[in-house]
């Protein structure tokens, strides 16, 4: 599992996954979550604009990704 550092409350799914660089483009991300390609907490979600929060985890494409606050 991969931890993706956020100094903000919380960040967009479509962002987290520009962020980790598993899409090109926030287009990509768009059509990949909009498609229902994406798991947050172990269920599909088709919200790009979910919060996603430290102890959520994501699922794409055979990744899986938490993130959580900066020191």
């Amino acid at each position: 599992m991969k931890t993706i550092i956020i100094t903000t409350e919380f960040i967009k799914l479509q962002d987290l996954l520009k962020f980790a660089n598993l899409v090109e483009s926030g287009g990509m991300a768009k059509e990949c979550v909009q498609g229902g390609e994406v798991m947050v907490n172990g269920e599909i979600c088709t919200m790009r604009g979910k919060k996603i929060r430290p102890g959520d985890v994501v699922v794409f494409d055979g990744q899986e990704l938490t993130v959580a606050y900066a020191d």
